[in-house]
C-alpha cells in the first residue's frame, strides 16, 4: 500500500515538473507547502503520534473498551482545538512567518507576497491532516495497516487534478497546487475517520485539558516536537538558507527530496510505523526479550535496504532525476541541479531511515526526553554545517550552491541515530544479538557488486537527458533492475535468506 502511495507520489511530481518547471512561483509553493507539513511531523504522525501509540496501546492492553473510548475522545477533543488555533494563527500572520521561514523573499515582494497567499490556503491542510493521523494511529494499534497506508494515495490523486483541471484558471498556475492540497487533507480525513467506527471507537470531542490521559500524551509529547521531525526541522532550515540562494534552489531542493523520500516513506516511516505498537505492547507487558528481539530484527531489516537505497541514490542521481522529471519545462539544466542535490542528500538515507526504528524504541518505552537531546544537538550541527559549507558558495555565487545544504542535511542525518544508538547502549535498553559483523559484511560485499554493475550501465548512456522518453525509463529500469538483481543474488550467494525477513 505504501510503494502504491509513493508511486503516486513520483506521478504526481512528474506532471508538476512538466506543467510547471521551475520558477519563483513554484519556489513559493514549495515554501508555503513546507511549512504546514513541517508542523504535520508535530501534531500528526510524528511527535503526536509517538507520544499517543504507547498510551493507547498500554489502556488496550487492560481490555477496558470504555476506559479507551474515554481516552481517546478527550485527546481528540483536545488536538483538534489546538490544531485549529495554531491554523487560525499560521493564517493570520502568514506574511511574517514566510518572514521567518524564508528571509530571501523579502528581497522579491511579489514572491513574498505570492508566497504568503498560498500559505493561507494550505495552512486547514494541517487540521485535517492531523485528525487524519489520529484515525490512522488507532487503526495501527489494532494492526489494520492497509487503510492508513493506501489513504496517501488520494493526496496525491487530488493534486494531480488540481494541476490538471484547476491549473488552467489561475493567472499564476502553481496556485492550483494549494488548492489541491487542501483538498487532500480533506478527503482523506472523510475516508479514514469512519475506519474507527468498525472498531467502536469512533471519536466524540470532548474537552478537558486537566484529562489525566490528555495530560500524559501531551507531557510525553512535548520533548518530541524535535526528536521526532529532525528530518523536517532541518529542511526548514534549508529552506531558509536557500531562500538566499538563485531561483529555483527551493524547487531543485524539493525534488530532491522527493526521491529522498521513496526509501524513506515505503520502508523507513513504514518499519516504524508497524514496529512502534509492537514494541509498545512489548514494553507493557514487560517482555525485556521479546522488546530486544524486535528491535534487532528491525535494525537488520532497515540496514538491508538503507544501504543498497542510499548507493543506488548516490550513484544514478542523474539517470533518475532526468528521467522522472526532464520533460516539458524541465530542463538539462534543471536536471543537473536537481542530480547535485540529490547525490549530496543519499548520504543521509541510511541515517534516516535507522533513525525511524530507533525513534519508535524509546517512544515504545514512553521516553521522549532522550531523542529529545539528540535531536537538538542534530539540529545545531545541522545549521553549522550549512553556514560552514553554503556561506562561502553563496558569498562567491557558486553555480549549485543549494547542494550544500543538501549535503549538510545529509551530514547532520547520520549523526542523530549515532546519538540514540550510543543512548540505547548506555542505558541498557539494547544489546546486539550474535551475527551482527557478517551481517554489515555481506551488506558492504553486496553492495560493492551492485556499484560495480550500476557504474558499468549508466555509463555506457552519456547524458542520460538527451535519450528519448521511452528509452530513457527503459534503461533506467534496466539499470535499476539489474543493481537490486546483483544486490539479491549477491546476498544469496553468502548464505542470507528471505525467511530472515520474518519476525519470529
Amino acid at each position: 500500500m505504501t510503494l502504491l502511495s509513493r508511486l503516486a507520489g513520483f506521478a504526481r511530481d512528474m506532471l508538476q515538473a512538466s506543467l510547471f518547471g521551475v520558477s519563483a512561483a513554484m519556489d513559493a509553493f514549495v515554501i508555503a507547502y513546507r511549512i504546514p507539513n513541517y508542523l504535520r511531523r508535530i501534531f500528526a504522525e510524528g511527535s503526536f503520534a509517538s507520544a499517543f501509540v504507547p498510551v493507547f496501546n498500554e489502556i488496550k492492553e487492560r481490555g477496558d473498551h470504555a476506559a479507551l473510548k474515554d481516552f481517546l475522545d478527550h485527546v481528540a477533543g483536545a488536538l483538534c482545538v489546538i490544531v485549529l488555533l495554531v491554523t487560525g494563527l499560521g493564517m493570520l500572520l502568514a506574511p511574517w512567518v514566510v518572514t521567518l521561514m524564508a528571509p530571501g523573499t523579502l528581497d522579491e515582494p511579489e514572491k513574498h507576497a505570492l508566497t504568503a497567499e498560498m500559505l493561507r490556503i494550505v495552512f486547514p491542510y494541517l487540521l485535517f491532516i492531523s485528525m487524519t493521523a489520529l484515525s490512522g494511529a488507532v487503526l495501527n494499534s489494532f494492526r489494520q495497516f492497509a487503510l492508513p497506508a493506501v489513504t496517501p494515495v488520494l493526496h496525491n490523486v487530488m493534486v494531480i487534478a488540481a494541476m490538471l483541471w484547476l491549473a488552467p484558471y489561475f493567472s499564476v498556475p502553481p496556485k492550483a497546487l494549494a488548492w489541491g492540497v487542501l483538498a487532500a487533507g480533506l478527503v482523506q480525513l472523510l475516508l479514514l475517520w469512519p475506519a474507527m467506527g468498525r472498531l467502536g471507537l469512533t471519536p466524540r470531542l470532548r474537552l478537558n485539558f486537566k484529562h489525566a490521559g490528555v495530560r500524559r500524551v501531551f507531557t510525553l509529547m512535548l520533548p518530541t516536537l524535535f526528536s521526532s521531525s529532525v528530518a523536517q526541522l532541518n529542511l526548514i532550515v534549508g529552506t531558509a538558507f536557500a531562500s538566499l540562494l538563485a531561483t529555483g534552489s527551493q524547487t531543485w531542493l524539493y525534488l530532491s527530496d522527493r526521491l529522498i523520500e521513496f526509501p524513506l516513506g515505503l520502508f523507513g516511516v513504514a518499519l516504524g510505523t508497524v514496529i512502534l505498537p509492537h514494541l509498545s505492547s512489548r514494553f507493557a507487558a514487560a517482555d525485556d526479550e521479546g522488546y530486544g528481539s524486535a528491535l534487532d530484527w528491525a535494525l537488520r531489516t532497515v540496514l538491508l535496504v538503507a544501504l543498497p537505497a542510499a548507493l543506488g541514490l548516490l550513484l544514478l542521481a542523474e539517470p533518475l532525476t532526468a528521467t522522472i522529471y526532464q520533460h516539458g519545462r524541465f530542463t538539462g539544466f534543471d536536471t543537473q541541479m536537481a542530480a547535485l542535490s540529490l547525490a549530496a542528500m543519499s548520504i543521509g538515507v541510511p541515517g534516516f531511515m535507522v533513525s525511524r526504528v530507533l525513534l519508535s524504541a524509546f517512544y515504545a518505552r514512553q521516553d521522549t526526553r532522550t531523542p529529545m537531546r539528540a535531536a537538538i544537538f542534530t539540529v545545531l550541527s545541522n545549521v553549522s554545517l550549512m553556514a560552514i559549507i553554503v556561506t562561502p558558495l553563496w558569498m562567491f555565487q557558486v553555480s549549485g550552491a543549494h547542494a550544500g545544504i543538501a549535503l549538510a542535511t545529509g551530514l547532520a542525518g547520520l549523526i542523530n541515530p549515532w546519538l540514540l544508538w550510543r543512548a540505547l547502549r548506555r542505558q541498557g535498553i539494547y544489546r546486539a544479538s550474535a551475527g551482527w559483523g557478517w551481517h554489515l559484511t555481506r551488506l558492504a560485499l553486496a553492495c560493492a557488486a551492485m556499484a560495480a554493475v550500476l557504474l558499468w550501465l549508466a555509463s555506457g548512456v552519456g547524458v542520460w537527458g538527451e535519450l528519448h522518453g521511452l528509452a530513457r525509463w527503459g534503461m533506467v529500469l534496466l539499470t535499476v533492475a539489474a543493481g537490486a538483481t546483483t544486490y539479491g543474488v549477491a546476498l544469496l550467494a553468502m548464505g542470507w535468506r528471505p525467511s530472515e525477513l520474518r519476525h519470529r
